[in-house]
């Protein structure tokens, strides 16, 4: 049968010549998973080329400022440059097809890359923390006039980068690019702030402003890294899916005419690759070929309904099954609403 993935039900048949039943859907797919990736690979190619201009401003800007806070923005950039390789090497190596060794395929590369990127966060939050607390105990004057533009420069930059990279991650649900598009963003906001300081410093001659906005600038950057790494530990952990996600999955079990009943339902993500299995139930007089084709369908159609997905269903004879978990489990399984009817 096909393996479908990103495509929509346009029609389901039941018949065969020889007047058997048999069950499928027709689809149409989305962009080829080699188009994915290829999108993907740019973006990332992008925001390593993106940070290492910017990162080279930045420096250049506290050079001739002295800023503390412009220091942030510079350590936040470099950081930004290894969250950015990790991010491109991670969907390149995500991206390759399962095999023998790794039979469930290579997805949860880019949690780990999200997870290195989050703790590249908090290290540079923790490092721009102490330098401002130094500079409360010593202000040192700064210069002001080409950090400020440099600073807005590279914000105005960023703005247009996280966006894009942003939409593709959304696009093509990267973890490693969700998180590279987060470091992006909060360095958008991180450069407001240090613009904030470095005016307020201009016109109002008082040094400490600088060492304020940036602690201010260091809890941010702490917690969006705090964020990035509470989100990627539970897709390392095997968290099961959204649940808007698992609605839809249960919907379709509900929905299938075939489909009796369903029970263990489980569900985990690596990466941007989902992973379902599930055992349903059918008539118990279905033909090996008629419950084989059944199946089919069901995962087919979920396949369609989810992007990325990889789909394992268990049949098992309806009666029979319910007998064996009434009487060993002293439970049932999930009934599709025409059996609830039934009952």
């Amino acid at each position: 049968m096909r393996a479908i993935r990103n495509g929509v039900i346009t029609e389901v048949r039941g018949e065969r010549l020889d007047g058997s039943r048999v069950y499928f859907c027709q689809v149409v797919q989305n962009p080829s998973d080699g188009a994915i990736s290829q999108q993907k690979r740019f973006a990332a190619a992008l925001s390593v080329a993106s940070n290492l201009l910017l990162t080279a401003c930045k420096v250049v800007a506290f050079v001739f400022s002295g800023s503390v806070s412009v220091l942030s923005e510079a350590l936040h950039s470099v950081g930004d440059i290894v969250a950015s390789v990790l991010a491109y090497a991670s969907v390149r190596v995500s991206d390759l097809p399962a095999d023998a060794e790794h039979p469930y395929g290579h997805g949860k590369v880019e949690s780990f890359a999200a997870l290195a990127e989050a703790l590249l966060l908090v290290g540079a939050g923790g490092y721009v923390l102490y330098e401002a607390i130094g500079r409360f105990q010593d202000p040192k004057p700064i210069e002001v006039d080409l950090a400020l533009w440099i600073i807005v420069a590279t914000a105005v930059w960023n703005v247009g980068v996280s966006s894009y990279i942003g939409r593709v991650a959304e696009e093509t649900d990267s973890e490693a690019l969700r998180a590279d598009a987060a470091h992006l963003r909060a360095d958008v906001y991180t450069s407001v702030g240090v613009v904030v300081a470095l005016i307020l410093v201009k016109f109002s001659g008082w040094l400490l402003w600088d060492p304020i906005v940036a602690v201010l600038l260091s809890g941010w950057i702490l917690l969006a890294g705090g964020r990035i790494a509470f989100r990627t530990f539970e897709s390392l952990i095997d968290r099961r899916l959204p649940e808007e996600e698992l609605k839809i999955i249960v919907q379709i079990l509900k929905d299938h005419p075939h489909v009796r009943g369903y029970h263990q339902l489980r569900t985990r993500k690596a990466g941007s690759q989902r992973h379902i299995d599930a055992h349903i139930l059918l008539d118990d007089d279905l033909s090996l070929t008629e419950a084989h084709d059944i199946t089919e369908d069901v995962e087919d159609r979920i396949r369609a309904a989810l992007p990325n997905v990889h789909v394992h269903l268990h049949t098992e004879p309806y009666q029979r099954e319910r007998e064996h978990r009434r009487e060993e489990h002293g439970d049932d399984v999930h009934l599709t609403p025409s059996d609830d009817a039934n009952l």
